[in-house]
């Protein structure tokens, strides 16, 4: 489907007020697609598409929306409009929409709603945010324990067209408990007669309602899940978390790990949304202490200065600097970046740092063995060194190597054993650090072996 050719029918049947024509149009498109289109739309036409929709396609369009809108919408449209809308949405995503609108704007939203669905939305807007509770929806199947499979298949006719999904049942005793789960698939392959109880998987993967969302996420992906229950301290089941959800967790996750990576405050809104003042307020605080620190670089150079001084060898060792700061970083960035990747996809943690210590100081013993050999030709022959120059900047760039690798590897599993996330210890960091470190090894060896 080419989409410039449909968004421009689109707009040509919404110009030309073929309204009717306009609403057969959408009712062929994916719901995503309708929410698509109309973030093209002013005010004015953004509301008017939005009438033009069934009510019950328009909740589902609304999840989709980008949170402006949203909040255009719930200010343009009446409150009976309101109301019929959150009635239709689903919980978990009313409360998603809930969580990024301004306060004036969640009282009128709340006000137009039921009662007992108001209930049900300041309960989970009570949970902490990113937190598995605020991620729940209560739209799920759950069946009591003690049913037959014609009960089962009963009860999920009565009432799945409300759930948000049925593929997986929930088994419950009397006290809400979740004791365990049903493929649909399971169930409606067995005999009507059979109890529910003899099909049931008691191998249930659940996560509290206080679980962090990247825990959720995790579990998630371990287990290859397309749902997962939500449980209680008691054991009680209080919800479900879907795939769509998990999705959006991990692309946040996923962003705001890149953010610190790169040595940004994680920011809420999308770039093209966010001022030039907010996206420096975002940077500002990590360079400030990144200058800061580097500021102990320069101190370390000034303190050989005699060593630097204006001579052959001094002007060698000067030239020689930058290549050995910019290989140290990005030695380090190397092994930050995949244990990094490692920690977030639970293939490392804190207990396998020796196995992942000796591995990165093996790498770093060839890595830096290689150098070793092209740094102390390329210095004899381009810059026309001393041996003993020669050999200073060589051994003292094998030192370095070996030690961002080390550091590379050891400070993200150290930042995530203390609670700290991982991500802090990417490229900025680790480059700053091994600056400092590789600049006093160099004048250590310098100072050792030119005998200054």
């Amino acid at each position: 489907m080419d989409w410039e050719i449909v968004e421009q029918r689109l707009m040509n049947l919404l110009n030309g007020g073929k309204h009717s024509e306009l609403r057969g149009a959408l009712m062929m498109l994916n719901e995503v697609d309708i929410a698509r289109f109309m973030e093209t739309l002013d005010k004015e036409k953004l509301l008017l598409t939005f009438r033009i929709l069934p009510k019950d396609v328009s909740a589902d369009v609304f999840a989709y929306m980008s949170a402006e809108q949203k909040q255009t919408l719930v200010e343009s449209i009446g409150d009976n409009e309101i109301r019929s809308l959150i009635e239709d949405m689903f919980l978990d995503d009313t409360v998603d929409f809930l969580e990024e609108l301004p306060a004036n704007v969640v009282k009128r939203v709340l006000q137009n709603t039921s009662e007992s669905k108001r209930n049900l939305i300041n309960q989970f807007l009570r949970y902490p945010e990113n937190s598995a509770g605020s991620l729940m929806t209560i739209e799920y199947m759950e069946l009591k324990r003690g049913l037959t499979v014609r009960e089962a298949m009963s009860a999920i006719k009565k009432t799945g067209l409300d759930k948000e999904t049925i593929y997986t049942l929930y088994i419950i005793d009397q006290a809400r408990h979740l004791i365990g789960t049903i493929a649909l698939r399971t169930l409606i392959l067995a005999d009507d007669e059979v109890l529910i109880d003899s099909l049931m998987d008691t191998n249930i993967i659940s996560v509290n309602t206080m679980d962090d969302q990247e825990k959720v996420a995790e579990t998630v992906r371990e287990y290859d899940l397309m749902t997962i229950p939500v449980v209680d301290n008691e054991h009680r089941l209080v919800g479900i978390i879907t795939a769509d959800d998990v999705m959006d967790v991990i692309e946040d996750e996923n962003t705001e790990d890149f953010e610190k990576m790169a040595a940004l405050t994680p920011a809420e809104d999308e770039y093209l949304k966010m001022t030039p003042w907010q996206l420096a307020k975002n940077r500002l605080p990590w360079l400030l202490l990144l200058a800061t620190v580097a500021i102990v670089t320069g101190m370390i150079i000034t303190n050989y200065e005699t060593l630097l001084e204006g001579t052959g060898m001094g002007i060698i060792l000067t030239a020689c600097i930058p290549m050995l700061m910019d290989t140290g970083g990005n030695c380090g960035a190397q092994a930050s970046t995949l244990m990094i990747r490692g920690i977030a996809l639970g293939e490392i943690e804190f207990k396998d740092i020796g196995k992942a210590l000796w591995k990165e100081v093996r790498v770093g013993l060839i890595i830096g063995t290689v150098l070793f050999i092209y740094t102390f030709v390329r210095v004899y022959l381009i810059n026309h060194g001393s041996l003993a120059v020669c050999f200073v900047v060589s051994i003292s760039l094998f030192c370095t190597v070996l030690m961002s690798k080390s550091l590379g590897c050891v400070l993200p599993l150290t930042a995530k054993r203390l609670g700290f996330d991982p991500a802090l210890m990417a490229s900025p960091l680790i480059t700053t650090i091994v600056d400092m470190a590789s600049l006093i090894v160099y004048f250590t060896i310098a100072t050792s072996v030119l005998g200054v």
